[in-house]
């Protein structure tokens, strides 16, 4: 984006691949749109890549911030990079940390690493925190259009930032203290979790209390100020099953109600692998298909997925029991080209199958015809952790369906609980 309005831009990564492939205009990820801007951007001269930074008048650091064992942040990646630019720092240069942090990053970790430059941090350069908010599969809009928090260690900081994101943000630009930014980003990821906890926590209930927590959710939400989520078979992603922890492990004695609510969304891979068990109950050594490795639909990132604990658990642990034996898996995504397991073509997966599990809603998974997977299966059983299929149309075709938060086995995918009508009011009489 930076490119491709006029500036000069040099992206910097340790992987040569992925530099050799850049400079070639082609992307390694998967994102609508991408490819057409990278290739016009190396086109035009304005972006290269390399495997080593350079002098610049922008540093920008987007690197990534996992955790490491016991849910502590790994911020090695972040001290890296800082220290790599060190080198290269001048007077009056501007270096921007994007990646997603601990709160008090950019004050705790950043400034003493750039004080090694001899330059006085605060009077000779520009430092800033601007996280990005951004939805893959919509990347390229959202940069754009959405608004932009940026935090200065001060005021020129801030500013010096907001200037140079302007070139393209259409968005509102909002400036604070760097710290405020670091957290602000880390809360918006952290409501998500909690709201989205509070749906798999009321699926549990649900199927113990008899009902279908698609129409519960659905009615709860006619509310107008009632917004909740939607359950799964867990969160991934490199964000909302992450971030959370950041402010955990800083402040474990108050942090109560964020810890609870990630130990609910960890445990839901657990959940579904005992619907799985419950499903495949007298069947030894089941063979299943997975549908779906990716976080989420329609991307091709597998990191933090709930998809791959199952997988994991499943190929490495007795998950569904003695009395079920080891699975025979197949695993099948339209998206994901590397995996740490097989992946199947597409009749391959579904053929000889006793059951289909899909953890991803990607949107191939809902135009599938159940009659011709039904000739390929041996078993006519669907278990959709995401309420993503028509589940009237599979039954028809034989299928036994079966839905995460459903207590009461009926359809509830697309459908809508019909509106009762009111009673005609009536005038009361003196």
């Amino acid at each position: 984006m930076f490119a491709m309005h006029g500036n000069k831009v040099v992206g910097v990564d340790i992987n040569e691949s992925v530099v050799a492939t850049i400079n070639r205009g082609q992307i390694h990820i998967e994102e609508p749109g991408l490819k057409t801007v990278v290739s016009a951007a190396i086109h035009s001269g304005n972006l290269r890549a390399s495997t080593k930074p350079v002098k610049a008048d922008v540093f920008i650091l987007a690197v990534p911030t996992p955790f490491r064992q016991g849910k502590k942040a790994d911020m090695s990646y972040v001290e890296s990079a800082a220290r790599a630019i060190v080198p290269h720092l001048r007077k009056g240069n501007l270096v921007i940390l994007e990646s997603t942090s601990p709160a008090g990053t950019t004050k705790d970790l950043i400034l003493p690493i750039l004080k090694e430059s001899k330059l006085d941090v605060e009077k000779d350069l520009y430092v800033a925190h601007c996280p990005e908010r951004v939805l893959p599969g919509r990347i390229l809009e959202e940069l754009i259009a959405n608004d932009r928090i940026i935090g200065g260690i001060n005021r020129e900081s801030a500013e010096q930032a907001a200037a140079l994101y302007r070139c393209f943000v259409t968005g509102n630009i909002f400036c604070t203290d760097a710290t405020s930014a670091e957290l602000s980003k880390l809360v918006e990821n952290t409501y998500r979790d909690v709201n989205i906890a509070l749906a798999n926590e009321l699926a549990v209930i649900c199927e113990k209390l008899g009902v279908n927590v698609w129409d519960v959710i659905n009615l709860a939400n006619k509310h107008p100020r009632v917004n909740i989520h939607r359950p799964g078979p867990g969160v991934g992603g490199h964000c909302i099953s992450v971030d959370p922890w950041f402010i955990v492990e800083d402040f474990p004695d108050d942090a109560k109600l964020i810890a609870l609510a990630r130990r609910r969304n960890d445990a839901m891979p657990h959940h579904v692998l005992q619907k799985m068990k419950t499903i495949l109950e007298g069947v030894k050594n089941p063979r299943i298909a997975i549908l779906g490795v990716a976080y989420k639909g329609n991307v091709d990132d597998t990191r933090e997925s709930p998809s791959v604990e199952i997988i994991e658990q499943l190929v490495h642990g007795s998950a569904l029991g003695k009395g079920v034996g080891k699975p025979r898996l197949t695993i099948y995504d339209p998206h994901v080209k590397h995996f740490d397991h097989e992946l199947s073509a597409f009749e391959d997966a579904f053929r000889d199958a006793d059951l289909i599990v899909l953890l991803t809603d990607h949107n191939e998974y809902r135009y599938l015809d159940p009659s011709s997977v039904g000739e390929l299966v041996r078993s006519k059983q669907i278990f959709d952790t995401r309420n993503c299929l028509n589940r009237e149309k599979w039954e028809k075709a034989g299928f036994t369906t079966h839905l995460i938060g459903d207590g009461q086995g009926k359809p509830a995918a697309g459908s809508k609980v019909p509106a009762i009508k009111p009673a005609k009011a009536t005038k009361a009489r003196k």
